[in-house]
């Protein structure tokens, strides 16, 4: 069981219908983790929307996927929108990691994010 909250964001677009196809995937694998006991918090965010809370964040490509820890960024990118990509990405940087691991670093406008996501 994680003993620290994980914020997963997913940074999409209300007239992305790939966006809108893969909610249907991501709520059913952040499901999946809660029923494990996982402490996540899942944040569905339309960039245009929320223009505040992505700042300076460069979103190229949908969906783009952020993992942070009440410390650290452990993921930041486009993800394939596929099951299994997520289900892999979600093991490795939640239930799989240990509690020592260090993440690469992801960046000021990254990090920024990440700080005013865990206060939402």
């Amino acid at each position: 069981m994680t003993s620290q909250t994980i914020h997963l964001a997913c940074l999409c677009a209300a007239w992305c219908r790939l966006c809108e196809a893969y909610a249907l995937v991501l709520e059913r694998e952040v499901a999946d983790l809660a029923s494990k006991g996982t402490a996540l918090r899942m944040h569905w965010i339309d960039i245009e929307d929320e223009v505040e809370l992505v700042g300076d964040v460069d979103v190229e490509t949908f969906p783009t996927i952020i993992i942070a820890d009440q410390d650290n960024v452990r993921f930041a990118g486009p993800l394939t929108p596929h099951p299994e990509a997520m289900r892999s990405l979600l093991r490795a940087t939640i239930l799989n990691a240990p509690p020592d691991a260090r993440w690469p670093a992801a960046g000021p406008a990254i990090d920024a994010f990440a700080e005013r996501l865990r206060t939402c």
